[in-house]
């Protein structure tokens, strides 16, 4: 059997291999662990409804911080 032709873009493509999960790659792990650190700092609520309203206090706190926003994009190493 002949193989098939290969196109010329197919030699300018190279397979690499990427880790599973990297957090250190993902700003949102960075989002959470401030909001972890603060809004929900022993935090005990009676409800989940409760947790979620300090959890979206707190994710209205990062958003409307521009500086924050770009400081964990720097710390991934991620560009806009």
């Amino acid at each position: 059997m002949n193989a098939a032709p290969r196109s010329p873009h197919q030699n300018r493509l190279v397979v690499e291999r990427l880790p599973g999960y990297a957090h250190d790659l993902n700003p949102v792990e960075l989002i959470w662990g401030n909001l972890k650190s603060t809004e929900l700092a022993n935090l005990c609520p009676d409800t989940i409804d409760e947790a979620a309203l300090y959890a979206e206090d707190g994710l209205q706190r990062i958003g409307s911080d521009a500086g924050l926003c770009f400081a964990f994009l720097r710390h991934t190493g991620l560009k806009l």
